[in-house]
């Protein structure tokens, strides 16, 4: 069962220290598998480390907390060859994507290589709610601010624009990430800017913030818009804590 609407629940967390594995999803995960509103049968979530060029050992992990959750677990890889036969019928078949952090650059330009730019726009329009961290964020974006290219943090501004915003991730725990979204706005480089501290998430239906969320204590969220003189004016946001 489809979400009612287009739904993005993009974040700068989604996972937390687990004592069996390496990670386990935190609650703003489960939040987003709750979002697809699913009754009566185990919820069809697809994960995507491309931006990690589709490390096994996340991947494993993944499938290693999904089978403990009970979900029917799936994963896109690209490299070195797409491992699904049909990647537009297997994703529309979802009830969410979820997408990990790394290069979003290389995220984009291999989406864009197999047609994922397309055929995520598609099942954002039909209903799979689609979610996930850093790159997994800034990706449904106009863009952000990203270390793709090299430790120096540079403007990222070719994302797949599903919403007319730009993003910025990780925004209490890398000292770079506040000032350069600031100057990026200030100079029309990006738009208008919705950013998350680590553990913060932007809940979007259609192309409209209808709440921000987060599963750590002081996690916070922010828009970030240029006024008439050029400046920029940063506005913390309510925040609900899950």
């Amino acid at each position: 069962m489809p979400a009612e609407q287009p739904t993005i629940l993009a974040t700068s967390g989604g996972l937390r220290a687990s004592d069996r594995l390496d990670w386990e999803p935190s609650a703003m995960t489960h939040h987003a598998v709750e979002l697809a509103g699913v009754v009566g049968r185990a919820p069809r979530v697809c994960f995507l480390a491309t931006a990690k060029a589709d490390d096994p050992r996340i991947v494993m992990t993944f499938y290693d907390n999904a089978w403990r959750l009970g979900w029917a677990a799936s994963h896109v890889a690209l490299m070195t060859m797409p491992n699904v036969d049909d990647l537009r019928e297997h994703l529309l078949a979802q009830d969410v994507v979820w997408v990990w952090g790394g290069s979003v650059a290389g995220l984009l330009a291999l989406w864009r290589l197999h047609g994922l730019d397309t055929v995520m726009r598609e099942a954002w329009e039909a209903g799979v709610v689609l979610t996930g961290v850093s790159a997994g964020s800034i990706c449904w974006h106009v863009g952000g601010t990203t270390d793709s290219f090299g430790p120096e943090l540079r403007p990222i501004t070719d994302g797949l624009a599903l919403l007319p915003y730009a993003n910025g991730v990780h925004y209490d725990s890398e000292a770079g990430r506040r000032p350069l979204l600031h100057r990026l706005v200030a100079d029309g480089t990006l738009p208008t800017a919705y950013a998350t501290d680590d553990g913060a998430g932007l809940l979007y239906r259609g192309t409209e913030l209808t709440e921000a969320l987060a599963d750590r204590p002081r996690a916070g969220a922010y828009r970030v818009e240029r006024v008439d003189d050029g400046s920029v004016v940063e506005t913390e946001l309510d925040v609900r804590r899950l």
